[in-house]
């Protein structure tokens, strides 16, 4: 699977839950802030328990912050 295959709203959800720094994520994520900065700018899939804990400090589902894109660019169902 290549990694532009998902899409991600980390950058939106950081700042829609506090304006959330990318050090506050990841040490809340149990990551780091480098790895944050590569999955905001798409450059890393994270591995599928990150994503849960991702998603847990957002308090929502990880379909709400990680979305799987096919080929065609559009959302997979």
């Amino acid at each position: 699977m290549a990694k532009a295959d998902i899409r991600n709203s980390v950058r939106r959800q950081r700042f829609e839950h506090g304006e959330m720094t990318q050090q506050e994520l990841a040490d809340r994520a149990g990551c780091t802030r480098q790895t944050i900065v590569a999955l905001e700018r798409g450059k890393y899939v994270p591995s599928l328990a990150l994503a849960f804990r991702i998603a847990r400090v957002f308090r929502t589902s990880v379909e709400e912050v990680f979305e799987f894109v096919g080929k065609d660019g559009k959302k997979a169902e």
